[in-house]
């Protein structure tokens, strides 16, 4: 802090016809204000009369004489040796506040000779376009209202170059001009030249024997160059990125059996011809290791292992998952803060046997140091709202320190997707048992908008406008909003989500919609649906959390304004006669799931079970439950097996039948190879049109082997499959009479089979699905169509 100006003590030393005593209690009184305000003039207030008589100060022009007084200190006899004029050169300079300053001696005199630096009335930047102005303003130290500092313009030059480092530009240029105001006013300018993007070329892993290097670019976030780069810019050069790259890898290491696991710094090497780099990853994997013993040693006295144990996640005998142990402290942390421990945190302590590939771990409690948490300060969010950083914290000011507890936050801002980095560190508080929590973020692009295009074998030829922001205005809140326009299909939707509505991480929705389809080659009628829905989501575990809803829409079934050579199926008529019909419903979706990787998955379980009941209010009173079941096993390189199971149970009640746009219907999403509505109850009454009616009941079971394609670089997101299906939608329960008709319903149970092969690419605008599969088993009027391909995005 720089001294304060002095210029309204200038007559302290003046008046000596003061008496003694109150020039001593004045004297007094301006030591006191200058230690309070950290004024480092003590020595000269000291000597103040003398520095009066020998110190003259030229050129200043904001800055007050004393203050410039203020940095001299004489020695013992009162005067200003070398040393000390040398010493007040250097603390002068060092303000910032001036260009060149020169002390002279002329007998017993000193003469200070100033050059005040000018002020900075504006800082711009130009010719930046991949940063920026506000975030190259929270790069440079030279601020509006600052003084001039060539020393901090060079800084800040370096810092804008190692800002555009960390987008993937190299071979930036920063030149910095000053543009003259007058009256010592100025403008900074920094003229930025981006160049060209210096992008990832190539990755290897060298040490990696487990898993390919398929698998683990598919871990981390940095991949090489290819035909889609400019989509997802994930081959940007950013030594962060990469640092959080190797976290990441060891994390899948530890996190699939390999306890000792190391990745060495990542090396960067720059190729000129094809400018750019080759990242090299240095894997040492060490041995596989299962869970040996597991159990709870506890060292604070009154808190019984026995009833903690059961919070264990690791269980003897599966392999070693360093999640698992990690769920583990998250629970017994939370548990013992509950039960009024809030000082005591477990350690799991692994003791590895390499010999017979055995780990067994022990959680230690102990009664940690008695801290509490003074502040949590949060700075680098420049957009993010401090409360959205500050729920993912499980403590608050005042509460007991528990690592754990903030090791867990940390896992959750990162897992929010809103920021770059985030990293949490302790500073001393004001009192031994006070600590202050730094949280440093730094926030990342959360915008979307996209025009795609694409085909469907559902939808045909379709596009897709979407916009949304996932942390809208830095609230957290997930807006989006999408317009499809298809060959069969048109709709828009309009969502909102407020992850933590009601506190607790209990998160609320509002979706709106308008759908409407056409007759097509699949079925001869049109569809036309529009209204909303609210829901509420509450997590029960790390692994469990359920979905509640209330959906209210309308629903209709059309018929073809062109006139046909066939009559249109009985069921369809009546459908089309009810006219339009209100669902208002009440629903619910239990998620449970293990999986490691929600977007490409090698190992765990994922189950889903939804249940809606419509006929609070409206037209219609149904009951419907459907489940979903999938589970991968990973079987050695980048092989990975996936079992599915699905089934579904809809009925009317109250006397009312189940509406056709709410029934099942098979197709390919139940078993591939055949046609949308290709399989179910079907109408066969000649001389009609044969729609599928629905079902009531369908189940389907799938069986998958998924890889990599051998010589298809990994960037490009392709994956193979073969697999094996079989199912079956029964169970017609609509009319089968009207107006004096009768229609011939066959509803059989016969199981539908195929197998087949199937290409994803894993695309900017989602996954892109290609499938090639033949019947086994079907029905005799059941529609085919083995090639299925479903492109773009889905409404």
């Amino acid at each position: 802090m720089l001294p304060r100006k002095l210029s309204d003590r200038r007559d302290v030393t003046d008046k000596d016809n003061l008496p003694a005593k109150r020039r001593s209690s004045q004297i007094a009184a301006v030591l006191l204000a200058l230690a309070l305000t950290a004024i480092p003039a003590a020595a000269w207030a000291q000597n103040s009369a003398t520095a009066r008589e020998t110190i003259a100060v030229e050129g200043n022009r904001r800055i007050d004489a004393d203050t410039v007084r203020s940095y001299f200190h004489p020695n013992a006899d009162g005067r200003y040796d070398e040393a000390a004029r040398d010493a007040a050169l250097k603390a002068l300079l060092a303000t910032g506040l001036f260009d060149d300053v020169r002390i002279a001696q002329t007998g017993d005199h000193l003469v200070v000779k100033l050059t005040e630096a000018k002020v900075i009335e504006r800082v711009a930047f130009e010719g930046n376009k991949k940063i920026k102005d506000e975030n190259l303003t929270a790069v440079v130290q030279s601020k509006a209202r600052g003084s001039l500092q060539r020393a901090t313009v060079q800084g800040d030059v370096e810092r804008i170059v190692e800002a555009y480092r960390h987008v993937g530009r190299d071979e930036v240029k920063v030149v910095p001009q000053v543009i003259d105001r007058g009256d010592d006013r100025v403008d900074l300018v920094y003229t930025i030249t981006e160049g060209q993007k210096t992008p990832v070329r190539q990755i290897n892993f060298v040490g990696n024997h487990a898993f390919s290097g398929r698998q683990l670019n598919a871990v981390i976030k940095t991949s090489p160059t290819s035909v889609i780069s400019f989509l997802t810019g994930s081959d940007t050069y950013d030594p962060d990125k990469i640092d959080d790259d190797r976290e990441r890898l060891r994390n899948y290491y530890r996190n699939h059996g390999y306890a000792d696991a190391k990745v060495g710094t990542a090396r960067a090497e720059y190729d000129p011809a094809t400018k750019g780099f080759t990242l090299t990853f240095t894997i040492d994997e060490g041995p596989l290791y299962h869970f040996g013993d597991i159990g709870i040693t506890c060292n604070v006295p009154g808190l019984d292992a026995a009833k903690l144990s059961p919070l264990l996640v690791a269980r003897n005998g599966a392999l070693f998952d360093g999640s698992a142990l990690d769920k583990s402290d998250d629970a017994l942390a939370a548990e013992m803060a509950k039960l009024g421990y809030p000082f005591a945190h477990a350690v799991p302590r692994s003791v590895n046997h390499p010999e017979t590939g055995r780990t067994d771990v022990s959680f230690v409690i102990d009664e940690g140091a008695r801290a509490y948490i003074e502040r949590i300060e949060i700075h680098g969010n420049t957009r993010t709202r401090d409360y959205v950083i500050r729920r993912e914290f499980d403590i608050a000011e005042g509460d007991a320190y528990n690592r754990t507890l903030i090791d867990r936050a940390e896992r959750r801002l990162k897992n929010l997707n809103y920021f770059k980095s985030v990293k949490i560190t302790t500073k001393p508080g004001s009192a031994s048992d006070r600590v202050v929590l730094d949280v440093e973020t730094v926030d990342q692009a959360t915008g979307d908008f996209s025009i795609s295009g694409g085909y469907s074998t559902t939808d045909g030829w379709l596009g897709e406008v979407k916009i949304g922001d996932r942390n809208f205005y830095g609230t957290g809140d997930n807006v989006q909003a999408s317009m499809t326009y298809g060959q069969y299909t048109q709709g828009v939707e309009l969502s909102a989500t407020d992850p933590d509505l009601l506190g607790n991480h209990i998160s609320g929705g509002v979706k709106l919609f308008y759908r409407q389809t056409i007759p097509s080659t699949y079925q001869s009628y049109g569809t036309d649906s529009y209204g909303t829905t609210l829901s509420m989501g509450t997590p029960i575990t790390e692994q469990t959390n359920v979905l509640w809803r209330y959906s209210l829409y309308d629903q209709k079934v059309t018929l073809p304004s062109t006139v046909s050579a066939s009559t249109e199926s009985l069921p369809i008529q009546q459908a089309a006669a009810a006219g339009r019909q209100l669902v208002s419903s009440v629903g619910d979706t239990v998620t449970y799931s293990t999986l490691d990787n929600n977007k490409l998955p090698t190992s765990g379980l994922r189950s889903q079970l939804s249940q809606d009941l419509a006929g609070l209010g409206g037209d219609v009173r149904f009951l419907r439950t459907t489940e979903d079941v999938r589970y991968y096993q990973q079987l050695g390189g980048d092989l990975v097996a996936m079992v599915r199971g699905q089934g579904g149970y809809i009925t009317g009640w109250g006397g009312s039948q189940v509406p056709l746009m709410n029934s099942f219907f098979g197709g390919p999403s139940l078993v591939r190879g055949f046609a949308i509505n290709g399989f179910g109850p079907r109408d066969l009454t000649p001389g009609s049109t044969m729609d599928n009616v629905g079902g009531s009941m369908y189940w389907a079971t799938t069986a998958e082997l998924q890889s990599g394609i051998p010589g298809v670089p990994d960037e490009y997101g392709l994956r193979g499959s073969t697999f094996v299906d079989a199912g079956t939608v029964f169970g017609y329960k609509g009319p089968t009479s009207f107006s004096g008709q009768t229609a011939q319903i066959s509803d059989s149970t016969v199981i539908r089979s195929s197998v087949g092969v199937g290409l994803t690419w894993d695309s900017p605008f989602g996954a892109l699905t290609a499938s090639y599969a033949v019947p086994l088993s079907k029905a005799a009027y059941d529609v085919v169509q083995p090639f299925n391909f479903t492109a773009g995005p889905s409404f």
